[in-house]
């Protein structure tokens, strides 16, 4: 019985489908299919091919696309036996083979299609509505391989209520009388303070940008708290780069382990597609500490602007700082998955699930 799947778990489930198999969508209107060329074990990625015979595609002239290792271990972290779970809602709107991970899935054994009722909040009330598809783990009643079959569950429905992060107690320092900008730096804040909780989560301490050191979370400065770091100069990552500091104080949230030894993450959080000045800001920090060039550098951006991101950050002068792409739902989803105190993963790892490349052009 699995208490936590894992990327091996999901790998092998799909290497043991058969390779000579052509295999459907879940949605019978969906023409394309899909093929499995190759996994390799033990966490991928997961080679495959995709095209629409209705529209004369045939899979030799397809062009291989990856299931990655990530992408594995990010579903694997949030798939428990007998809970439904929504694969857009694990990959926002990251990763375009995130449909075909899940109809081969529902080819596997263990993995059935299912709409559980949807609990919708109106008003004061709450309702039960019809459910969007999710996928089901049930190792305890497999099923014939290669075909997809729904499982019926009338008496279970899930919630978006308790996916919610709520920021009742936040405070911001600005003084803008702009609706759309005070919202804007609200969102901001709330992701902020959700980076600082996932990191303290997985055992960091945050450095965040000193003009957002004020702003009230729960009664409290955000440079008060215990998750926060309250200055970077003595820290013994940056001993031996004078200048390091100070072209790191306004980068949005900086993750130090708590020795303050290593960096696992520099993050600036951008709410649309003028991302330039976030960009500058790391790779400034990255000259000021050149011998810590191999950090992880990540634009964090709302998922609907995340093409735009990728355009900005894909350009030559930014191709030494190997920028990452993480998508505000990416960073809820972190941070309730981090909360369940998952063991046996480490955490550096787990973290990088959550992150897409971005290839330099």
């Amino acid at each position: 019985m699995y208490s936590q799947l894992s990327a091996t778990n999901l790998a092998s489930f799909i290497d043991s489908l058969d390779k000579n198999t052509i295999y459907e969508y879940p949605n019978s209107k969906t023409r394309t299919r899909i093929q499995i060329i190759d996994v390799c074990m033990p966490e991928g990625p997961i080679t495959i091919k995709r095209c629409d015979p209705s529209k004369g595609e045939s899979f030799d002239d397809a062009k291989p696309q990856t299931i990655s290792s990530k992408m594995l271990w990010r579903l694997a972290s949030a798939l428990k036996p007998n809970h439904p779970v929504n694969i857009d809602r694990v990959f926002g709107a990251s990763y375009n083979t995130r449909s075909a991970l899940e109809t081969l899935l529902l080819h596997t054994e263990f993995f059935y299609l299912c709409y559980p009722g949807r609990l919708e909040k109106i008003g004061p009330n709450t309702e039960v509505k019809v459910g969007h598809k999710h996928i089901i783990f049930d190792m305890e009643n497999p099923k014939r391989k290669g075909i997809i079959i729904e499982k019926k569950i009338n008496d279970m429905v899930v919630t978006e209520i308790d996916r919610e992060v709520r920021f009742d107690s936040l405070l911001l320092n600005h003084k803008s009388t702009k609706k759309v900008d005070i919202e804007l730096d609200r969102r901001h804040a709330q992701i902020q303070v959700l980076l600082i909780k996932a990191a303290a989560s997985m055992g960091l301490i945050s450095w965040v940008a000193s003009n957002d050191h004020s702003i009230i979370y729960n009664g409290q400065r955000l440079i008060e708290m215990d998750e926060v770091m309250k200055d970077m100069d003595s820290t013994p990552a940056l001993q031996g780069y004078s200048k390091a500091p100070e072209a790191g104080r306004l980068i949005d949230c900086i993750w130090f382990t708590k020795d303050g030894k290593k960096i696992p993450a520099i993050l600036e959080i951008e709410h649309s597609t003028g991302v330039t000045s976030g960009l500058t800001r790391m790779k400034n920090f990255m000259i000021e500490a050149p011998d810590l060039k191999d950090m992880t550098y990540i634009i964090v951006a709302p998922d609907e602007i995340r093409e735009q991101v990728f355009r900005k950050a894909a350009q030559p002068q930014f191709s030494e700082m190997n920028i990452k792409y993480l998508s505000y739902s990416a960073v809820e989803d972190l941070y309730l998955l981090s909360q369940r105190k998952i063991q046996g993963i480490d955490n550096i790892k787990f973290f990088h699930t959550f992150l897409e490349e971005i290839i330099p052009v």
